[in-house]
């Protein structure tokens, strides 16, 4: 029998390789089967798990494997890491590029990339500015939605570019209050609390800082 903490590492190798064949459209019933049986005996039993040990494998079809795959990623809290999906990285990095646009029309010059530091083992990506990282890192899993993804790098960009520079940034040019990035209807914006909240602008569309 395995314990869960036993069972983890285990756990682990099976839902990045699902996940990996999931992506690709290349997911036999082998390792959907293994996990089934991984988390049954950790004391994991979920539907899809009794479904995949009730069934003859062979009576599987490659639709059961795929829905019973995702079933189990659910099931086992999976959340892909940059090296299961490297478009999620790709996707965070767009999102820089577009946030740099505001840092860059309020007059802010200085190195500004995503990286992931030696000191944090979570596999988090962190916006590094002049050198310096601050706030929170930022999941794989954000790169998944394109606005979400801006969301959570203008989050961590404005944490370090306010750290690093001791000022306020963005700021509206109404209200002289520091803006906060959001989404609204799903896009993702710069909003200010002054008056009762208003939109300033989509993310990447700050109007130059006036001198």
């Amino acid at each position: 029998m395995h314990s869960h903490e036993q069972a983890q590492p285990v756990v682990d190798e099976l839902t990045g390789r699902i996940y990996v064949a999931l992506r690709d459209d290349d997911l036999d019933a082998e390792p959907v089967i293994a996990l089934a049986c991984l988390l049954e005996e950790a004391g994991m039993s979920t539907p899809a798990t009794r479904e995949l040990l009730e069934r003859v494998t062979a009576h599987l079809t490659a639709a059961d494997v795929t829905r019973l795959g995702r079933g189990l990623l659910r099931d086992a809290n999976f959340e892909p890491t940059f090296s299961h999906d490297p478009s999620l990285w790709a996707a965070l990095e767009q999102a820089l590029n577009v946030v740099e646009r505001d840092v860059r029309s309020a007059g802010i010059t200085g190195p500004l990339r995503l990286v992931i530091p030696d000191w944090d083992g979570s596999g988090h990506a962190w916006v590094e500015f002049r050198g310096g990282c601050q706030g929170n890192g930022i999941w794989p899993a954000e790169g998944s939605n394109a606005q979400g993804a801006l969301v959570s790098v203008a989050d961590a960009t404005q944490a370090v570019v306010m750290e690093m520079l001791w000022e306020v940034w963005p700021v509206c040019s109404s209200h002289d209050r520091g803006l906060r990035a959001e989404l609204e209807h799903e896009i993702a914006v710069w909003r200010c609390t002054g008056d009762g909240t208003h939109t300033v602008a989509r993310v990447g569309e700050l109007l130059p800082k006036r001198r």
